[in-house]
């Protein structure tokens, strides 16, 4: 039988609950199907009937996502996933954690082992399912995932290519490399950030020359946990930065949770600070305000990169670092999980590349000083 299509005349997104709360399974099917590009195909109350599930539906009818709990009684979820994995057509993976320290380190850990992304469960306080930044972020990485494909995941060879034609001519002309005299590279992220990071940072097979400062919107907590999920990757020493604390070359610094990263000079160098202001595009941590103070402190001298993400957190800042004289890079929409940020830095003429997380990396060494040669 032939899917329904939905409005736009597409067959709707086809998921795969996996939640040993039935309501849960039933709050969440309510809210994904509210989208009319969303369909349930089918639900799961732990591992097990999840896998047997997926094994027993014709190819045409299983699920492209499967939101993954992974605390279930019979069969937990990081038990679940590499089975879930094996499944042809390969499904995207999300798996849903708690809110804690130990959700965020179980959560980076099935990215390790092959999930596509994670979404944090809300609490019961900040307006549980119903929450409607929750409901906004479930609904992007559901879409983005799935039109992206389970094959997107993990680094991806690709070669540079200039901005394309349909987006407005950069302010500048193309990225002059090396970057004479760079002294800080800034990246920001958003949905679908981790898998895009961890790309990214796998490729930079040299030591760099300077410092690199992350913001990934993420809630407190989970951000020690990718930090060390990304200092695994054996590339970067990578940490939450702490305030005061001087920045060193070839490390990668990543903004705590509910604190915004800025840097502020220190004689030759810079020192990280921490932020307490207040949201800036509905985030803490933001892009903006770290892009800003970069270019203030270091004027033409820096690299900026926006990655995947919904909203525009990273344009107004990227501007900063673009009048100041530095270079912008964005992520292309085809890799991209969610178009928002680097999009709209492409739309404003600011990017003067747009690329997948692999060649960014490329393009990273470039601007430090690598040829093209040195980057294996």
């Amino acid at each position: 039988m032939s899917a329904t299509l939905s409005p736009g005349g597409t067959a709707p997104v086809r998921v795969m609950l996996c939640d040993d709360s039935a309501t849960v399974r039933s709050a969440l099917a309510r809210l994904l199907e509210a989208d009319p590009a969303i369909r349930v195909v089918a639900r799961a109350a732990n591992g097990q009937e999840a896998v047997t599930m997926l094994a027993g539906l014709p190819a045409a009818q299983r699920p492209q996502v499967v939101l993954l709990d992974l605390e279930m009684p019979v069969m937990d979820g990081m038990t679940a996933l590499p089975l879930l994995l094996r499944q042809s057509p390969r499904p995207a993976v999300i798996v849903a954690s708690a809110l804690t320290q130990r959700g965020a380190a179980t959560a980076m850990a099935a990215l390790r082992a092959g999930a596509a992304d994670y979404i944090p469960k809300p609490g019961a306080a900040g307006g549980g399912l119903n929450d409607p930044a929750f409901r906004a972020e479930i609904l992007a990485k559901v879409k983005g995932w799935a039109r992206m494909g389970a094959t997107a995941i993990g680094p991806a060879a690709a070669s540079p290519r200039p901005a394309m034609a349909a987006v407005p001519r950069p302010v500048r002309p193309p990225p002059q490399l090396p970057m004479r005299g760079l002294r800080a590279i800034g990246i920001g992220c958003s949905t679908g950030g981790p898998q895009a990071l961890a790309t990214l940072v796998q490729g930079l097979t040299r030591p760099l020359p300077v410092p690199v400062l992350v913001v990934q919107h993420m809630p407190a907590g989970f951000t020690a946990m990718l930090a060390d999920h990304l200092d695994r990757l054996g590339r970067l020493p990578c940490a939450e930065a702490r305030d005061g604390e001087a920045l060193r070359p070839g490390r990668l610094y990543l903004a705590p949770g509910n604190r915004h990263l800025l840097v502020e000079a220190a004689g030759t160098g810079m020192v990280a600070r921490l932020s307490d202001a207040p949201p800036e595009n509905f985030c803490r941590p933001a892009v903006d305000p770290m892009l800003r103070s970069l270019a203030a402190c270091c004027g033409g001298h820096v690299l900026a990169v926006i990655l995947t993400g919904m909203g525009q957190d990273g344009m107004l800042g990227c501007r900063a670092v673009a009048q100041a004289g530095g270079t912008v890079l964005a992520q292309d929409e085809a890799s991209s999980v969610v178009w928002g940020m680097p999009g709209a830095v492409a739309k404003a003429g600011l990017a003067q590349a747009l690329l997948p997380p692999a060649a960014l990396a490329e393009q990273v060494l470039a601007a430090a000083g690598f040829p093209a040669g040195a980057m294996a």
